[in-house]
């Protein structure tokens, strides 16, 4: 997956306006219908049913400066935006077309009559509050290093943000020879299911579980429930690729006891977390899935943690900070 940086400071008024128009109050297809081409308008219904998404627009830059990383961005690229030394929102590509008439229409120009016309729609927009200090440290950026314009990350770079921020592709229209094509691949694929990393991870998880779980049964952090013990895994509060090596072996306080009957895959996906003091936050995205939604109201609604613990809370701080899906701010 492409990863991208959009520079975009909210401080900036223009920025903050479009931002307003565009993400904040996502782009109703039908009334701009005139300015897609029929294709476009045909690929942004079947992505988005209900009509309306968030979009963006990159310039071309100055004698086309930007083109070659635009060239980059497709369907399924991740893209964050940063300013004011943080980055502050992020999202998933989900379509990708030119048109500096609507560009225009939605943004106007700039003072050199330039518009942001190579345009994409989002999906999975999400709130971010992480200070740019942090992406330095981790890709082993210059201490003054900053993303000063719109970038493509390398794939080494890619892999380790992927592992900071929970990222997730986008749906995509795939043309039909394309899915044709990955379908013959996975059918023909013949290499080898299992590996020894994968050995060694299932080695780490069962020791980890063994010092959390002594016992046949033992209790959901996140809902409370008591389960037989193969209903229940030991999860990180803080993604493990993100911990230093003290942190990873900080066991009865990085990790806890998650239930695989869904409790695991919502809180590692970001539509819970745990606020300061154990009171159970719910992402206002799960709204967006109706089974997430029903699921959290059956059995995550105004739930308490005893699993919080002023130990525990620099893990469930980074869990909020870099993992829990908050709305993007308005």
């Amino acid at each position: 997956m492409r990863i991208l940086a959009q520079p975009a400071r909210r401080s900036d008024k223009t920025v903050e306006k479009h931002y307003q128009d565009t993400i904040a109050s996502p782009v109703a297809f039908d009334q701009h219908a005139d300015l897609l081409d029929a294709a476009t308008l045909d690929a942004l219904k079947q992505l988005f049913p209900d009509g309306t998404a968030p979009m963006w627009g990159v310039m071309p830059g100055k004698n086309g400066a930007n083109l070659p990383e635009i060239r980059k961005m497709g369907p399924g690229s991740w893209v964050f935006f940063s300013g004011d030394k943080r980055l502050y929102l992020g999202g998933t590509v989900a379509l990708t077309w030119r048109s500096p008439q609507l560009a225009a229409r939605l943004w106007d120009t700039d003072g050199d009559g330039e518009t942001w016309e190579y345009m994409y729609a989002l999906s999975g927009t999400r709130g971010f509050d992480i200070p740019i200090e942090e992406v330095r440290a981790l890709l082993d950026w210059k201490p003054t290093r900053n993303i000063m314009r719109f970038q493509a990350f390398k794939d080494t770079e890619a892999d380790l943000l992927q592992s900071l921020l929970t990222l997730e592709p986008a749906q995509t229209v795939q043309p039909e020879d394309e899915e044709a094509a990955a379908q013959q691949a996975i059918a023909d694929y013949t290499g080898p299911l299992e590996r020894s990393a994968e050995r060694a991870h299932r080695g780490e998880q069962a020791h980890l579980k063994r010092a959390l779980l002594p016992g046949p049964t033992g209790e959901c952090a996140l809902c409370g429930r008591t389960l037989p013990a193969a209903f229940l895994i030991a999860a990180h509060i803080k993604k493990r690729a993100a911990c230093t090596d003290d942190e990873k072996r900080d066991l009865q306080n990085v990790a806890m006891l998650a239930c695989l009957l869904g409790c695991d895959g919502l809180y590692e996906r970001g539509f819970i977390t745990v606020s300061e003091g154990g009171q159970l936050q719910v992402s206002p995205l799960a709204a967006s899935s109706p089974a997430v939604a029903q699921h959290v109201q059956d059995h995550l609604a105004n739930c308490t943690t005893a699993w919080w613990t002023p130990e525990r809370e620099q893990y469930f701080a980074w869990h909020r900070a870099h993992t829990f899906r908050s709305a993007p701010a308005p």
